[in-house]
């Protein structure tokens, strides 16, 4: 089987009747012990007009984080490109590599992040963000590469920063873009498992060697919950299930506590939501969750998992990433 290197992905959620503050200070506590636990790196992902979300104004969470952390790497997971300009995410962050070197990534998605209207009202006059993807990436990398590939408008700070960019997707479409940019590609399967297998060997069979990556690298995003018993596991992974049954009906909300029989109150539709939608989820103790990972890796062979876990109580979150960390570390011992 082959190593992979693990790492986490939030939103920075808002527990049931958690203020905004609150959700940030949550969310440095979960920074704070998956580093000390030695994780990879941890990501913020863009969302917008949801108050379940702390998360909107990605680089100032990134560079919260930043502050708060010492080893760990620390990144958009992403930046919704079609949200911004180009030259701004270069300043933004190669302000942050040169604050913090060595310690950012910025990961980029094609996709607005939000619902048609506030994406609307973000880019306001821009309605076609999404079919510049590709060009905006590469101005991007223009702008926080070498001196020797600048044009007349730059990035200060930015130049030379050659901060680690990475693609996001869970189509074809971003795989083939990351393939032939030459650049590292994430593919959420936390959301979309359905075409996974299918998008990693395009992007694999595609990808184009260049000044970024040699080789194809590949990170999963997948759902983990994990608890020290099964009972415990299933218990827990109720606020987990209701995200996506919030997600489909239209209905976010803030994380909520779980209940006991969860399953059992669920609605028919409900109950085909999540056995047609649910993203890739692995959940147990931790004989159960080193079980299904190395089923994952055997049949994926990726090069990074990065993992979610939409879990109500903070410590019971940060104890399933200690539970996820050792079964990894004793996986490669």
């Amino acid at each position: 089987m082959k190593k992979f290197d693990i790492s986490v992905l939030s939103v920075a959620p808002l527990r049931q009747g958690e203020t905004m503050k609150q959700g940030i200070d949550t969310a440095v506590l979960l920074a704070k012990a998956v580093d000390k636990m030695g994780y990879n790196r941890i990501w913020f992902a863009e969302h917008h007009n949801h108050d379940a979300y702390a998360s909107a104004a990605t680089v100032s969470i990134v560079q919260h984080i930043l502050a708060n952390t010492k080893n760990i790497r620390v990144g958009s997971g992403g930046v919704m490109l079609p949200n911004h300009s180009p030259l701004v995410v270069a300043e933004q962050f190669g302000t942050l590599e040169t604050l913090y070197p060595n310690r950012v990534d910025l990961a980029l998605g094609r996709a607005p992040g939000t619902d048609q209207k506030t994406a609307d009202v973000i880019r306001r006059s821009n309605h076609n963000g999404v079919f510049f993807f590709e060009r905006e990436v590469q101005d991007i990398l223009r702008f926080i590469g070498e001196e020797s590939v600048q044009g007349e408008v730059r990035a200060y700070p930015g130049v030379g920063t050659n901060v680690p960019v990475f693609v996001l997707g869970s189509s074809t479409g971003s795989a083939k873009i990351a393939a032939k940019l030459g650049l590292p590609y994430a593919f959420g399967a936390q959301f979309t498992p359905h075409a996974m297998a299918e998008t990693i060997t395009i992007y694999r069979e595609n990808f184009q060697p260049s000044a970024y990556l040699q080789e194809p690298y590949v990170i999963a995003c997948i759902n983990v919950v994990a608890a020290d018993s099964m009972e415990e596991a299933t218990f827990i992974s109720a606020s987990h299930l209701q995200v996506y049954i919030d997600i489909y009906t239209n209905n976010l909300s803030q994380l909520i506590p779980p209940t006991k029989d969860f399953l059992e109150s669920l609605s028919q539709v409900e109950l085909e939501i999540l056995h047609h939608r649910l993203g890739y989820t692995i959940m147990g103790d931790a004989k159960t969750i080193r079980r299904d990972l190395i089923e994952f890796q055997q049949t994926y062979q990726v090069d990074e998992i990065i993992v979610s876990s939409n879990i109500y109580e903070s410590k019971k979150e940060i104890h399933s990433y200690e539970i996820l960390k050792k079964v990894v570390d004793d996986l490669f011992e």
